[in-house]
């Protein structure tokens, strides 16, 4: 009777406070988890609006130095010479140094302009990133953003109700990261002004996403 008694009372369980203790460093460890994912979200979309900015910057930044846009410079051969050769854009006649960057932002094809301006920034050294052209899916040669999508840059509407002489666009964005973006960048709205949002499945028409949507982000400037 007295072993068991002995027995009983090494077997007690965990005191309030042990417990409560136990809790408060279970409540750290969650929120510095979350605060963690909080600034990794908060970053990725700083990155995706960064982009945004660098190609902006680095097509003016062309078109101040060359007079020509990179893509549409119809002297790009001789103004940057290799190697690898700068390529011009087979196009049908008059459309070679319009003035616009023709082609779709996710042009797969290696002669048009909105793959080529990649190649043009990238040989002049407003960005970096290879030289050797190839805009096929998954190709190095593509500029991509944080999440590894596509990004691309055209003069042809890509969302209706856009309007603007250039237009970048970058895939791939979740729906909640898209929403911020808007914000960071524009009026905070996601189917009005310069940044309009629409789901990768419908490319041509703004929406405003759910949170797990795979999105296209374009800008209009």
């Amino acid at each position: 009777m007295k072993n068991m008694k002995s027995i009983k009372s090494q077997q007690s369980g965990f005191t309030l406070v042990e417990i409560a203790i136990v809790l408060v460093i279970i409540g750290l460890l969650l929120g510095g988890i979350l605060k963690g994912q909080e600034l990794i979200n908060s970053a990725k979309v700083k990155s995706f609006a960064q982009d945004f900015r660098t190609i902006q910057t680095a097509l003016y930044g062309y078109q101040d130095r060359f007079k020509a846009l990179p893509g549409d410079h119809a002297a790009v051969v001789t103004q940057l010479p290799g190697p690898p050769a700068a390529t011009l854009a087979l196009l049908p006649a008059g459309l070679q140094g319009n003035g616009q960057i023709n082609g779709d932002w996710d042009s797969a094809g290696g002669t048009e302009e909105s793959c080529l301006v990649w190649q043009h920034l990238r040989m002049a050294g407003f960005l970096a990133g290879p030289t050797v052209v190839g805009c096929a899916a998954g190709n190095d040669y593509l500029q991509k953003n944080a999440d590894g999508g596509r990004i691309g840059i055209s003069s042809t509407t890509q969302i209706a109700g856009m309007t603007g002489s250039f237009f970048i666009c970058s895939s791939g964005i979740l729906g909640k990261f898209a929403r911020q973006l808007d914000t960071q960048l524009d009026d905070g709205t996601t189917t009005t002004g310069a940044v309009r949002v629409a789901l990768a499945a419908t490319p041509g028409t703004a929406i405003v996403p759910a949170d797990s949507d795979s999105t296209i982000v374009c800008l209009a400037f």
